[in-house]
């Protein structure tokens, strides 16, 4: 049979003691800090705080950065028939030209009427993608949407107005397409 070695039990209270007293010598000994190791830690504190002021600045820009290019999407959306819209002026003012200049009579009214029609169709097309005339007569010249051609005197007229539109000026949306070309008051 086996001999069973039976410890006292004043030494396994003698063994448990010893082991208490080592861990707290070695916890004793790593709380101690030296000066090397405190100046590392606030170096590491200061780096770290740096690269969380940088994290924050970079993800401060990029949200700045995706607020303006939805803004941009938004714009471009709203605006991208502009440039169509700008190259068929010439032909409004055409068809509006054509209109004040029609011969009366009999023989031309179904030509003027047809005329008319067409015209009224393109413009209705582009009022309903935003496009809008100005009124420039008897308004006070605003270079943001005149373009004076002009200074004429007027007795009708306080200096400053406009007295006559040469070629109309149009609005898309609230921007300016194309400002009015006017005679302006002096």
């Amino acid at each position: 049979m086996k001999e069973e070695q039976v410890q006292d039990p004043n030494e396994l209270n003698e063994n448990v003691i010893n082991e208490e007293q080592a861990t707290e010598e070695t916890v004793s000994e790593a709380g101690t800090v030296s000066a090397e190791e405190a100046g590392d830690a606030a170096r590491m504190q200061t780096l770290a705080d740096e690269l969380q002021g940088r994290v924050l600045r970079v993800q401060a820009d990029f949200d700045n950065f995706r607020r303006r290019t939805q803004k941009e999407k938004e714009e471009l959306a709203q605006y991208a028939t502009s440039k169509l819209i700008n190259e068929l002026l010439p032909v409004l003012d055409n068809f509006d030209r054509a209109l004040v200049t029609a011969p009366a009579g009999p023989e031309t009214e179904a030509f003027t009427k047809g005329v008319n029609m067409i015209f009224r169709q393109l413009d209705g097309v582009l009022k309903s993608e935003g496009l809008t005339a100005m009124e420039s007569v008897g308004q006070p010249f605003n270079p943001e949407y005149h373009q004076a051609i002009m200074q004429v005197e007027s007795e009708e007229h306080e200096e400053g107005i406009v007295t006559e539109e040469v070629q109309k000026g149009y609005l898309l949306k609230d921007k300016v397409l194309r400002p009015a070309m006017v005679k302006v008051s002096m």
